[in-house]
């Protein structure tokens, strides 16, 4: 027997107390992602939900908020583009080390969140 993964359906990171609106302003205003207010129910525990691609991103505050390498990858269409919104917004942008058939980057989002992006070869 074995789980029958069918598809990855929401991120959560995780934001400081109190740097809601910060986060909502970095993801709508930085990151061009859509907030998803309105799904027919309350969001559970104060997160802001956020369209990306075809997946959700959960940002909720947490109490015990630190800084770690652990992050999500996502693919995108055009890494050079991703590159120049980053640099627009002086967001500091690290180079990662190749990996075959595809091209990356990572960031970190105000809050320490280390974000990759990568576009295929």
């Amino acid at each position: 027997m074995k789980i029958s993964f069918k598809k990855l359906d929401h991120i959560m990171l995780c934001i400081p107390e109190g740097k809601e609106e910060e986060a909502r302003e970095f993801y709508t205003n930085t990151l061009g992602l859509p907030e998803l207010k309105d799904l027919g129910y309350p969001l559970p525990n104060g997160a802001i939900w956020f369209q990306m691609g075809d997946i959700q991103l959960h940002v909720r505050a947490e109490k015990n908020h630190s800084v770690s390498d652990r992050h999500p990858a996502f693919e995108v269409h055009n890494l050079a583009e991703a590159r120049t919104l980053l640099e627009k917004h002086n967001i500091e942008i690290k180079n990662e080390s190749k990996i075959p058939d595809r091209n990356r980057l990572s960031f970190r989002d105000p809050f320490g969140n280390r974000i990759e992006l990568i576009e295929m070869t």
